[in-house]
């Protein structure tokens, strides 16, 4: 202990150092005896007398002795692995794994807070008060005399003559400068014939260092003398603390003595008991343990054998039983650590197997012919192609290049026959799967009326469950079983139907523990559950054991999952159709299809769809959507085609009026009550053309290219009804027909572009007329097949419509500009003829029989094409211009209106001019007011 302590410096007893502070603080580190690591096993060692009242380890090996305890106090105190090592032992950290504790309260002593010493307090705070004041008004004495003043000066001036270079904190002889300060080489040189005085300085050096040796002696000795009373107390306090020790210990060793005893007499003897029992009962879960683990290790041959003989269901029961043993009672096993998910590959074979022999009867049922000498799918392609003696099946070896040598008559029958074998293979799947869907739903509508007779009989039994209770406790109490009481009283019908099966059934006879482990018991009952029956709508009965119910809601996914495969059957129906549409139609077969033929493939791939979709309940979108892209198709080289038809019809039309082919009469008369339907060809006797085309009592002179494009049109809208799915295609492509129609047209006549296209020498009046006519006959059907139309969009797409309001608007601008055009012929001749106009005779002048002329080739081209009333408006216009010149020109004359000669010569040419206007068909009664050219009189 000693040796321990002998490396710290011991405070002096008046002092308030840390040791005295620790020792009134040193409450706080009492701690309770724990266990300290193990850092020194080892038996001490000593003489043998020590050795002999030393435990010994062979006869005290169940009494508690020192080499229990983990650390011995010398261990403690020189831990190597404490960084800082701390003056206190009591204070000291013990050990790495010594964790720092509440301090007990005791029992037997009162609790102390700082309330206790309030009254102290106050007490002493008035005498310190009275201490400070006389501190102040009287100053300490020197409490150290002159003497000491003297000595501790006279010890400070000695120390001074020792050089600063031995009190630094880096002092070191091996550095060679320290070293050549403190021992100059010049002292040690005798070279030179100066040996004796280098002898004598060296002996100087000597004789100054150890005059500074006595020095620092000196004043440790000093410093020794002045701290003996430390030292002294150090010693004292040593000796009392080992006596303290030396009790401490020999209490301690009689109260272990005391320990052992009662340990012996009482507790030995019970506490080896218990150990027995405990022991036992441990031996007998192990046992039971190994058992359970021999069972389950016979559970993959078992399932093997079960699968053997296509015992799913037990084989599955066994699975998750032994999976569940396996999560509650063997968790952590290390032998079964691969076992779980063994089981899991098993669980997966198991529905491989049982989906591959579900798939097996399921394929051989579909497969069953549809008819006495027909097969589906590709056997159906196979026959057809066989019977077809223009394809060598053995130069064209693939099927589908097989396929695409038929032409489209023989593909058409073979998509027909394709489409009724896949609506009888829907038809028998789903025939199926509602025999599957109705044990489902009939084992849902079982549980339904199971809970419902439950809820009634607890309701009737809920009177009866105090009276009942006695009975229970009664029989109970006389020795009979609870089960028996149940038995013999009144239970609902449900109950004792099932009480009956429990106890008819074989195995339901208890498990002795010596045969089968408590597992194997519960698997065990648990076949031994009740059996449910029910009867499906077809009048096959089915149990249901109690094990294999499925809730409400795995019942509902099953029912789901059932109606699911018959969608996916008509996915897989539909996605065949697919490829076999597009193998037809890798090579543009299907876009070089006329409007009938495409029409007729329309149709029948809709009627099949729709068929699907009655049966299965769904719209299957693949099929539909390989319809729309040949539709999208169709229609781009539909619109195309006809594009360019009339592209070239207008590039030679030469825009004289045509004549009207009775056909084209009938296509007109077929548009009755907004309704567009393409007329069928008469047979019969040939009829003569007309001369105008007849639409509701108003006759149309019209060129060829009007009448192919009124039959262009009827053909998009007749599409429409055909192929529903390309209304709005066909109404976009369609407007741009009547677009470019409208521009070309304008380009041609009005533009005279027909000049250079065609070769016209110019463009006529009568042109001009029968153009405005043509765009005339086009504007009277943009309502109707706009009401076509609207009759078939959706009304979201009802927008789209607009286009036909543009389309009117832009031909009504051109029939006006053309209307213009006319007008401005006109003008012009009124410009250049009257220009020239002289009042003189003869009358009527020659100026004002051209004007009539003009007027009357004029009337003579455009009375027969256009209508009556359109004819007096634009013959109102050219007069309005006539005026207006006539009007110049007698301004520039300088003839009023004032009765002499040459008013009466210019009134004679306008009555000539009025007279042979008049005169022409339709303008009898034009009111033409010819007084507003006068100029009246100034």
């Amino acid at each position: 202990m000693a040796s321990s302590h002998s490396s710290s410096p011991v405070p002096q007893a008046s002092s308030s150092d840390v040791f005295f502070k620790k020792e009134v603080d040193s409450t706080k580190h009492i701690r309770p005896v724990q266990s300290l690591p193990d850092v020194c096993p080892k038996e001490p060692t000593g003489d043998s007398h020590s050795l002999c009242d030393a435990p010994s380890l062979v006869a005290d090996q169940h009494r508690w002795t020192i080499y229990h305890s983990k650390v011995n106090l010398p261990a403690a105190l020189n831990d190597p692995r404490l960084a800082k090592r701390e003056s206190d032992f009591f204070t000291k950290t013990w050990g790495l794994d010594f964790v720092d504790t509440e301090v007990l309260p005791s029992f037997y002593l009162p609790q102390i807070s700082k309330e206790h010493f309030a009254i102290y307090q106050q007490e002493i705070s008035q005498r310190e008060k009275i201490h400070e004041r006389c501190k102040t008004i009287c100053p300490p004495k020197d409490t150290f005399d002159r003497t000491l003043l003297h000595t501790h000066d006279k010890s400070r001036t000695d120390l001074e003559q020792v050089p600063k270079i031995f009190l630094k904190p880096d002092f070191a002889l091996e550095d060679p400068l320290t070293f050549n300060s403190v021992l100059p080489w010049s002292h040690f040189n005798t070279a030179g014939g100066k040996g004796n005085r280098d002898a004598a300085s060296s002996k100087l050096l000597q004789e100054k260092l150890s005059h500074y040796l006595d020095i620092v002696e000196v004043n440790i000795a000093h410093q020794i003398s002045l701290r003996s009373e430390a030292f002294f107390h150090a010693m004292t306090s040593q000796h009392e603390l080992q006596d303290y020790l030396k009790k401490t210990s020999q209490a301690v060793k009689m109260l272990r003595d005391k320990i052992a005893q009662i340990d012996k007499v009482m507790c030995e003897g019970s506490l080896h008991t218990l150990r027995l029992a405990l022991t036992r009962n441990n031996c007998v879960k192990v046992y039971n343990k190994l058992k359970l683990m021999a069972t389950v290790h016979q559970t993959q041959p078992t399932v093997q054998v079960l699968l053997s003989t296509s015992e799913y269901v037990g084989a599955l029961d066994l699975i998750a039983t032994t999976q569940e043993v396996l999560q509650q009672e063997l968790q952590g096993i290390h032998s079964f650590r691969h076992l779980g998910s063994q089981l899991c590959e098993l669980e997966k074979l198991i529905d491989k197997m049982m989906i591959a022999e579900f798939s097996t009867y399921s394929h051989s049922d579909l497969n069953r012919s549809l008819e006495d000498d027909c097969q589906i799918l590709e056997e159906c392609v196979i026959n057809t192609v066989s019977q077809i003696e223009e394809i060598d099946t053995e130069v064209v070896v693939k099927l589908a290049d097989q396929m695409r040598l038929m032409n489209f008559p023989q593909w058409f029958d073979l998509l027909r026959d394709i489409f009724s074998k896949f609506t009888v293979f829907l038809q028998r799947v789903k025939a199926t799967l509602n025999i599957v869907r109705s044990v489902v739903l009939s084992v849902l509508d079982k549980n339904q009326r199971t809970r419902e007779l439950e809820e009634t009989s607890e309701q009737k039994n809920a009177a009866k469950d105090n009276s009942l209770d006695t009975e229970v406790a009664y029989l109970t109490h006389e020795g009979m079983f609870i089960s028996d009481a149940f038995s013999e009283g009144e239970l609902p019908s449900g109950v004792t139907d099932t009480t009956s099966q429990r106890n008819a059934s074989p195995s339901s006879e208890p498990c002795s523990s010596d045969s089968v482990s408590e597992p194997e018991c519960a698997t065990d009952s648990s076949s031994s559950k009740e059996q449910i029956s029910s009867h499906t709508p077809g009048g096959v009965e089915l149990t249901v054991s109690e094990d294999m119910k499925l809730t409400d809601l795995e019942l509902g996914k099953l029912a789901n999952s059932i109606q699911e495969l018959l969608y996916n059957a008509s996915d897989i129906c539909h996605d065949r159709s697919v490829k076999f549409l597009m193998a037809r139609a890798k090579d543009g077969f299907l876009e070089k299809l006329n409007s009938s033929e495409f029409v007729a493939l329309s149709r029948l791939m809709e009627t099949f769809i729709l068929d699907t979709e009655q049966i299965c309940g769904r719209k299957s979108m693949s099929l539909r959507g390989a319809l729309q892209s040949q539709a999208n198709k169709f229609v781009n080289r539909f619109h195309e085609e006809r594009k360019t038809k009339l592209s070239l019809l207008l590039e030679n039309e030469r825009w004289k009026q045509a004549d009207v082919p009775a056909e084209f009469q009938d296509l007109v008369d077929s548009i009755t009550d907004g309704k567009i339907a393409l007329p069928e060809k008469k047979s019969g006797e040939e009829r003569k053309p007309a001369d105008f085309l007849v639409v509701e009592g108003q006759p149309y002179a019209v060129v060829g290219t009007v009448l192919l494009l009124i039959r262009i049109i009827l053909e998009y809208c007749q599409c429409v009804d055909n192929i529903p799915s390309v209304t709005t295609d066909m109404l976009t492509r369609l407007s741009d027909l009547l677009k470019y129609f409208n521009s070309r047209s304008c380009q041609l006549v009005l533009g005279a572009g027909a000049l250079q296209v065609v070769g016209l020498k110019t463009i006529t009046t009568k042109n001009l007329a029968l153009s405005s006519r043509c765009l005339q006959l086009i504007v009277h059907y943009i309502p109707v097949i706009r009401a076509h139309f609207e009759a078939r969009l959706q009304p979201k797409q009802y927008s789209m419509l607009r286009h036909f309001d543009h389309i009117s608007k832009d031909y009504h601008d051109h029939i006006a500009e053309i209307s213009a055009k006319l007008v401005a012929i006109m003008d012009s001749l009124f410009d250049k003829l009257l220009s020239k106009y002289e009042v003189k005779a003869p009358v009527p002048s020659t100026c004002f029989r051209n004007i009539c002329k003009q007027m009357a080739k004029m009337h003579e081209a455009i009375y027969e094409l256009l209508p009556e009333e359109q004819t007096q408006i634009l013959f109102l216009r050219i007069n309005a211009s006539y005026k207006i010149h006539m009007k110049k020109q007698l301004s520039h004359l300088n003839v009023v209106n004032d009765g002499g000669p040459q008013n009466g010569l210019v009134t004679a040419d306008v009555a000539f001019y009025t007279g042979n206007l008049q005169a022409l068909k339709g303008l009898k009664d034009l009111d033409l007011n010819m007084a507003e050219i006068w100029e009246q009189k100034r």
